[in-house]
C-alpha cells in the first residue's frame, strides 16, 4: 500500500472514543459534553508520521459470526443509531473502499488459524463514520471496515489484531472505535464516576506493559481489571472494549500509553495509541 516514491513508514495503532451516536452532530446537554472529544479527534490526522494510504477500522457496532472485512468499493451510509435529529441521517462519508486490502486482511486472518470473511455489501456504520467525519473529514483515505467477531472473545480479538500489524509497514493506520467505558445504564450516575476511573487506570497501566504481559492481562480483562472492568463493560456487551484488543494485538512489541482523556456524563473515556 506504501507510495512508491517514498520509504514504508510505520503507521501507530489508535484506539479511540466514537462518542454517542451522532453526539457531535447535534445539540447536547449539556452543550460542552463532547468538545473534548471532538477536539482530540480532529487532531489525529496531525500526529501520524505521513498520510496513511489507507485506513483498517474495526468498529464495536458490526458483531459477525466470524471476522468480517468490507470489501465493497464504495460502502454507502449505515445509519445504525435512533431517535436522533432529522438532520443526523443525512451525514455523509463517501470515502472508498478498498477492496485489495480486503483480500490481504482476510488471507492474513486465515494465516493465523482464524476463519475470515468478506461482506461486499455493508455500508459505514456510525462507529465508523462519526469519528473519521471529526479525524479525516475529506474523505480521501480508502477505508476498510473490519467486523468484531460475535462471541467476544477477546483472546481471538488480540490474536486477530497481531495478524494484522504487518499492515503498519505498508503505511495503513489500524483504527479501534469503540468506547473504553459503555454501561449504557451508568452514564449520568454519579456512582459510576470512581468505577470508570478505576477501569480507566487499570487500561492505562496495562498498555504500557511489554507485550507478553499486556497480551496476558488483556486476555483475561473482566478477572484482572476487578469489579470495575464488569461494571464499565457488562456481560455480553463487551463489543465496545474488544476492538482495543483487537489494536493492542496490532502493537506488537510497541508499548501503548494513554492518548486523550476526557470525563464525559460523570465517566471516565479515554483513547490508546501504540507507536
Amino acid at each position: 500500500m506504501a507510495n512508491m516514491n517514498t520509504p514504508p513508514t510505520r503507521q501507530p495503532a489508535l484506539y479511540i472514543p466514537h462518542g454517542a451516536g451522532p453526539c457531535f452532530f447535534m445539540d447536547w446537554n449539556p452543550p460542552d459534553a463532547w468538545d473534548a472529544t471532538a477536539a482530540y479527534l480532529r487532531s489525529i490526522a496531525g500526529s501520524l508520521p505521513q498520510r496513511p494510504d489507507a485506513i483498517v477500522l474495526v468498529t464495536a457496532h458490526w458483531l459477525a459470526p466470524q471476522f468480517t472485512a468490507g470489501s465493497a468499493a464504495r460502502p454507502g451510509m449505515l445509519f445504525d443509531y435512533y431517535g436522533f435529529p432529522q438532520h443526523t441521517y443525512q451525514l455523509n462519508y463517501p470515502a472508498a473502499g478498498a477492496p485489495a486490502l480486503a483480500e490481504q486482511v482476510s488471507e492474513l486472518i486465515r494465516a493465523a488459524g482464524l476463519p475470515a470473511a468478506l461482506d461486499g455489501e455493508r455500508g459505514y456504520d456510525h462507529g465508523v463514520f462519526i469519528p473519521l467525519l471529526l479525524a479525516f473529514p475529506d474523505a480521501d483515505i480508502p477505508v476498510l471496515q473490519l467486523s468484531l467477531r460475535q462471541d467476544l472473545d477477546a483472546a481471538a480479538h488480540l490474536a486477530m489484531g497481531r495478524a494484522l500489524e504487518p499492515l503498519r509497514e505498508q503505511n495503513v493506520l489500524i483504527i479501534g472505535s469503540g468506547m473504553s467505558f459503555h454501561n449504557m445504564r451508568a452514564y449520568g450516575d454519579p456512582r459510576a464516576t470512581p468505577i470508570s476511573q478505576q477501569f480507566d487506570a487499570w487500561l492505562s497501566e496495562t498498555v504500557a506493559l511489554p507485550e507478553p504481559e499486556r497480551t496476558a492481562r488483556l486476555a483475561q480483562w473482566d478477572s484482572d481489571s476487578g469489579p470495575s472492568g464488569r461494571q464499565s463493560h457488562p456481560p455480553r456487551a463487551e463489543e465496545h472494549l474488544l476492538p482495543l484488543m483487537v489494536v493492542a494485538g496490532a502493537a506488537g512489541t510497541d508499548r501503548g500509553q494513554r492518548d486523550f482523556s476526557d470525563e464525559v456524563l460523570g465517566t471516565t473515556i479515554s483513547a490508546f495509541r501504540f507507536g
